[in-house]
């Protein structure tokens, strides 16, 4: 597995769908050894009728689909898989022996989902009295919310981030990209890590208890604190409330944009020379915004002359803030992330992101791609537990492990 700076800690993630994963692929990036422990159906059947929400790795399901589903297999490199059903006495006692070996319970059921498998921290701390178990539910474990049903796209608008977006008051926006889960992923790393640090100073395992929603509504501070200053809070759009221009503007060549940012008026005056007439340096922001549908129109008629990349080249060139609007392929073929290989190509030359912290001891040189299915039940089973082959043949036959869907 990776080596890094937690390549001495031992973790098993029992987390779904995005946030969770996210954040033990990221642990397992920098070293940590993260144990995948997957429900028997946890990827999806032994043959798919139709696709997966985001397809298959390589384009074909092949013999073992479940094995390809990529937004399954995009956020478990560097893990090991262990296939096992909790909802079995047996598979609870050998989930709870491997507690006892290991340092951290990462896990984003629902509330109650623990406690209801008899896995929940009061019977984490009696396997391993050190253990750390985070606890990512999606409104966390208490308050009237607590049980809901949580999924990013929802949290998302109750978090006030929809609230803001969009271009009419008649109707907000969403992002369309579940925004909470990769926030609550960062928050539960850094939970994972200052968990590890303050075991250090106690001697005691503790339980971290972080909710995707609450996650969401710590990253959009400045608004709370417009609101309750009595600020009226607006949508607009791609502008901003006190830089103008602020915008995406469209360049020659099928849908090539580009965003444009003045942040104050040296800025601005860069881009007025960029353009020229009719745009005039000497405006100040309060006439740039009151104006700023007149210059809008101004920067389209100069940006449609010219296709993405010459107008991002100008501007940056006169110290504009610039860049493209980037679809997916563009974003993975750009030559500023191939120079500094951050996509990983492990899934069938399929380009995964990498991991954007650099340090002396984290490289990709070491990485493994996904596991297979139940790939490392006798490995682990055997390593951390002493189970003999017979011992593990047994729980085969029982179905408490499993290394393909059971149907």
């Amino acid at each position: 597995m990776a080596s890094g700076p937690l390549s001495n800690v031992r973790i098993l993630d029992l987390t779904h769908v995005w946030a969770g994963p996210l954040a033990t692929r990221i642990l397992a990036d920098l070293g940590a050894q993260v144990v995948k422990i997957e429900a028997p159906m946890g990827r999806g059947p032994r043959v798919y009728l139709g696709m997966p929400i985001a397809g298959f790795i390589g384009r074909e399901p092949g013999t073992e689909p479940y094995n390809k589903n990529a937004a399954f297999v995009k956020l478990q490199r560097n893990k090991q898989s262990v296939a096992m059903d909790l909802k079995t006495d047996l598979g609870r006692h050998t989930f709870l022996e491997l507690v006892k070996t290991s340092d951290v319970v990462i896990e984003n059921f629902s509330a109650r989902t623990m406690s209801e498998l008899k896995l929940d921290y009061r019977y984490l701390k009696r396997a391993n009295p050190n253990i750390i178990h985070i606890a990512m539910p999606g409104f966390g474990l208490s308050g009237p919310y607590c049980d809901r049903v949580a999924f990013g796209p929802t949290v998302e608008p109750m978090s006030g981030l929809t609230h803001v977006m969009g271009y009419s008051k008649r109707e907000p926006m969403s992002t369309a990209m579940a925004l909470p889960d990769p926030i609550a992923a960062v928050h539960a790393v850094c939970a994972v890590t200052t968990a590890i640090r303050e075991r250090e100073k106690t001697g005691k395992g503790l339980l971290v208890e972080m909710s995707l929603h609450e996650s969401a509504v710590s990253s959009h501070g400045a608004w709370l604190i417009e609101s309750q200053l009595g600020g009226k809070l607006n949508r607009l759009g791609n502008r901003h409330p006190r830089m103008a221009p602020h915008g995406v503007y469209q360049c020659s060549g099928d849908d090539q944009w580009v965003a444009i940012t003045c942040r104050d008026n040296s800025d601005w005056r860069a881009l007025c020379r960029c353009i020229g007439k009719p745009l005039n340096p000497d405006l100040s922001v309060d006439e740039r915004l009151d104006q700023h549908d007149k210059i809008d129109q101004y920067i389209d008629n100069w940006s449609s002359q010219m296709d993405h990349e010459s107008v991002v080249q100008v501007l940056q060139d006169n110290r504009v803030p610039a860049g493209h609007v980037r679809t997916t392929p563009d974003m993975t073929h750009d030559k500023h992330a191939q120079a500094r290989g951050f996509f990983v190509p492990l899934e069938n030359d399929t380009p995964i992101p990498g991991n954007p912290i650099k340090m002396r001891g984290i490289s990709t040189d070491d990485w493994t791609p996904c596991p297979r299915f139940g790939n490392d039940n006798e490995k682990i089973l055997k390593e951390w537990l002493g189970l003999t082959e017979n011992e593990i043949k047994a729980l085969y036959k029982e179905q408490v492990i499993f290394d393909t869907p059971p149907k």
